[in-house]
């Protein structure tokens, strides 16, 4: 049977992870990000995929900066250090998948 889940019921930031539904191998954030806002430093231990559905940002990857609008798909390599700043005037909207039934993440910076 599928399941149907209404963002709003997702945890913060619209944060789905698998282990939650039956072990879904994957985890996303769904995420509405008004201007100059973005995650700081982070890496993960598995490649992230970005895909950015409306507005632009800066993505820093490793020793890369890299813009992005809307129709763009990133990824971000496993265990390199990554963070994007929204840089619009509108509100930018993205998926980020990790291939992971539960997000795994190090900050690098505060």
């Amino acid at each position: 049977m599928a399941t149907i889940i209404v963002k709003e019921q997702l945890e913060h930031g619209y944060l789905f992870q698998g282990k939650n539904y039956e072990g879904i191998p994957i985890s996303f954030f769904w995420m509405q990000l008004p201007p100059d806002e973005g995650p700081k430093l982070h890496f993960h231990p598995y490649d992230e995929i970005f895909i950015i559905l409306e507005g632009q940002a800066i993505f820093t990857v490793g020793e890369s900066t890299v813009e992005v609008t809307a129709g763009n798909v990133l990824i971000g390599p496993a265990n390199v250090p990554h963070k994007f700043r929204q840089t619009g005037s509108e509100i930018l909207r993205i998926v980020t998948i990790h291939p992971s039934p539960k997000t795994i993440g190090t900050r690098v910076e505060d």
